[in-house]
């Protein structure tokens, strides 16, 4: 059945074949329409459409929730000017506008507005001051027990690792020398707890990504890398390859772990260019000159 279009209706309606129809389109396209069952469409607002017309009412809105933040007599000076709208679903949008508060900085007022269709009004979902893009929001929060950092621990404070912490499994779980770690259990000096598969790994990336890897300015421009050089002491184990300590106290990673990959100016293969601290002239040589005494 034909229906009218409203406030929020669907957006067609459809009408009979007349003679106003026929003044103001072709022959053809009035021959098209009758086969098809003798009706033509023809397109009013859509819901959709509707909404996005209505900035006015979402402006009202918003002045009344800015209202509550700074009183009426303010509130309409700070909705600034509007910056368009955000699709929230088929029934439904969001107007933006600017918000104009001390200290809130790329702030924006959110107004949602909504139109079930057939006719019905547009209504207001809610209205809200959100952080837009470049808005100065505060930093994502951070569990208490997540805020340590490295570095923060000092003299006389403890740090117990956390439950079932993946780093760490029981002593006899994992063994670089199986043979060894069952002698050390039988006469108690196994350890508790050792590191994981996992915690080897972290370990491992940190080291390799760090400031003592491969990858660090002093590293890219250094004459040889420290898994050439005399001064490194590798590491037992699995990570013997990989990583040792660095052994020269002239050295910017003495006593700290290095990448086989880092390097600097201190590597042991250097050799100095020794020459004299005194300017020497160039040797001139006159045997071709004949001397004569004076006065001969």
């Amino acid at each position: 059945m034909p229906r009218g279009p409203g406030a929020c209706d669907d957006g067609w309606h459809t009408v009979q074949v007349s003679e106003l129809a026929i003044e103001h389109g072709s022959a053809a396209n009035v021959a098209d329409e009758r086969q098809r069952g003798g009706f033509v469409s023809t397109v009013t607002p859509t819901e959709s459409d509707v909404l996005r017309d209505a900035v006015d009412r979402a402006r009202d809105a918003a002045v009344d929730e800015a209202a509550t933040e700074v009183g009426p007599a303010e509130a309409a000076e700070v909705v600034g000017d509007h910056l368009g709208v955000e699709p929230e679903d088929d029934g439904s949008l969001t107007h933006l506008f600017a918000a104009e508060l001390a200290g809130y900085h790329g702030w924006r007022w959110a107004v949602t507005l909504a139109c079930v269709g057939d006719g019905d009004p547009v209504t207001v979902s809610e209205a809200v001051l959100l952080p837009g893009p470049q808005a100065l929001v505060a930093p994502a929060w951070v569990p208490w027990d997540q805020r340590i950092r490295p570095g923060d621990l000092k003299p006389g404070d403890l740090l117990p690792p956390p439950p079932d912490d993946p780093r760490l499994v029981p002593g006899y779980a994992q063994s670089e020398d199986p043979a060894v770690e069952e002698v050390a259990t039988e006469v108690g000096l196994g350890r508790e707890r050792v590191l994981s598969v996992a915690g080897r790994d972290d370990a491992a990336e940190r080291w390799q990504s760090g400031d003592h890897g491969p990858a660090a300015d002093i590293a890219r421009s250094a004459p040889g890398s420290c898994g050439t050089c005399g001064f490194l002491l590798p590491l037992a184990g699995s990570m013997r390859g990989a990583f040792g300590v660095c052994a020269n106290e002239y050295a910017p990673a003495d006593g700290q772990v290095v990448a086989v990959g880092f390097g600097c100016g201190a590597h042991s293969s250097v050799v100095a260019d020794l020459g004299s601290p005194v300017y020497v002239s160039a040797l001139v040589y006159d045997d071709g000159v004949d001397l004569e005494p004076a006065g001969s």
